[in-house]
């Protein structure tokens, strides 16, 4: 038995709760791994709370993301005290995830955890910083360098958008913040923000075409926000969509792309091969100092997650939450 979070759905509901788990529940894996932290993201407080069809199999353990130590092996990819790492796989959807002390595990699904990070801030990481790295390595390799000019960075109090800004502002681009938080403006320009503006200039209808101003943009809220960020986007430059948080619409027009020859990038996080998830990891070992960490992420143990994803859902939660699984 293990400790861990446990979604279920019956006659009796659709709950979740800490739960002494059996390890029967656990499914097939060659790689079985003690977890000492997980995160609580986006897709897992609509999993927790019910208020997405996130979940596709029952009992669930959630957690898209986890780091431990491998407790059995019978794969040559990975021997017993390894220290790994995962980001999505359908993990915490059909497949038990991270928000438990023990998880079992496919070996193709893993990541050495980077000699650079602790376990802890590996989760600090997540898969928010790990999209947020995937959207930068995108816009650079369409020949976004700092010289071109702004980047904007849209939904910039949450995970992705947080990391966003900080691995931009190493990187030396100036970044405008989009966010519907303006009280938190402080925090943003302390990540990096050189500007920060109001989601709502974004996220109403808007003409197909806007004056140019931004160079590239990474953007996790979709519908409207997403087609007015392709409308002000300058000539050649690249629009990096990774999330959906406004929608899954996206009410635009092909001018963006036919006149200013803007590209617009689709960034996926969850099925994304070993040898890109490798890179990222490795170009956030070499971005991120530890300052980042503070700032962006809090902590919180087992018995706080299903609080902390309702809150989540209601907007409440900024930067990234670390779950000390045995906290």
């Amino acid at each position: 038995m293990f400790n861990g979070i446990l979604i279920e759905k019956d006659e009796q509901g659709y709950r979740a709760a800490v739960k002494a788990i059996d390890e029967s529940v656990l499914p097939e894996g060659d790689v079985t791994i003690n977890v000492s932290h997980s995160t609580i993201n986006y897709k897992d407080a609509l999993a927790i709370t019910g208020k997405g069809p996130v979940v596709r199999k029952f009992p669930m353990v959630p957690g898209v993301d986890l780091v431990g130590t491998v407790e059995q092996s019978d794969s040559d990819k990975f021997n017993v005290g390894d220290k790994v790492l995962l980001n999505g796989f359908g993990v915490g959807e059909n497949h038990c995830g991270g928000l438990a002390q023990k998880a079992r595990l496919k070996s193709d699904w893993l990541v050495p955890l980077p000699a650079g990070f602790s376990p802890r801030q590996a989760m600090a990481i997540g898969t928010a910083g790990y999209t947020a790295m995937l959207c930068v390595i995108a816009l650079e390799k369409s020949g976004i360098t700092p010289d071109k000019g702004e980047i904007l960075v849209t939904g910039a109090n949450g995970g992705v958008g947080s990391f966003s800004i900080a691995i931009l502002a190493k990187l030396g681009y100036n970044v405008v913040a989009s966010t519907g938080r303006l009280d938190e403006a402080d925090y943003l320009k302390k990540l990096g923000a050189v500007e920060v503006i109001d989601r709502n200039l974004l996220s109403e209808p808007g003409r197909p075409l806007a004056k140019e101003r931004w160079a590239g943009a990474i953007d996790s809220a979709g519908s409207h926000t997403l087609a007015n960020v392709c409308a002000s986007t300058k000539y050649g430059g690249v629009v990096a969509a990774c999330g959906l948080a406004q929608g899954m619409d996206l009410p635009a027009t092909v001018a963006p792309f036919i006149l200013r020859g803007v590209t617009l990038a689709g960034i996926d996080s969850v099925m994304r091969p070993i040898n890109d998830r490798v890179e990222a990891w490795q170009r956030l070992s070499e971005i991120l100092t530890p300052d980042v960490f503070e700032d962006i992420s809090t902590d919180i143990g087992l018995s706080e997650v299903v609080q902390t994803a309702e809150a989540l859902m209601e907007g409440k939660v900024r930067g990234r939450v670390v779950v000390d699984i045995n906290g």
